[in-house]
């Protein structure tokens, strides 16, 4: 069995939602996964299936806020954005991040 470009992100989610949450505007989940995919070059792809059970829990863990407003086309949407506490979990994501890929680089490496 094969694996998907949306099964990629499995254990990234919440440090790709935090870091385009970090440039300081707040955004509704679609124009998130829009702007993961468009950064990534379409390598990276998020279904609503994972990303707002994803901004839900986010949200309830604080890391997150949301409020409701009209989107750009008057249609009613929730708006996401970082809080303190998830530029803390930000921090920790991203060492995280950069350890694993440091040893995943190392192990491929091998002569």
């Amino acid at each position: 069995m094969g694996t998907t470009k949306k099964d990629q992100l499995l254990g990234k989610l919440d440090l790709l939602v935090l870091r385009i949450l970090m440039a300081g505007q707040t955004m509704h989940g679609y124009a998130i996964a829009e702007r993961i995919e468009q950064i990534s070059e379409n390598v990276l792809q998020v279904g609503e299936g994972s990303l707002y059970p994803a901004l839900h829990r986010m949200d309830e863990s604080g890391w997150i806020k949301s409020e409701w407003a009209a989107s750009e086309n008057n249609r009613r949407a929730r708006y996401y954005r970082i809080t303190a506490a998830g530029r803390r979990q930000l921090a920790v994501e991203e060492t995280e991040w950069l350890q694993a890929s440091a040893a995943i680089t190392r192990v491929l490496s091998l002569a």
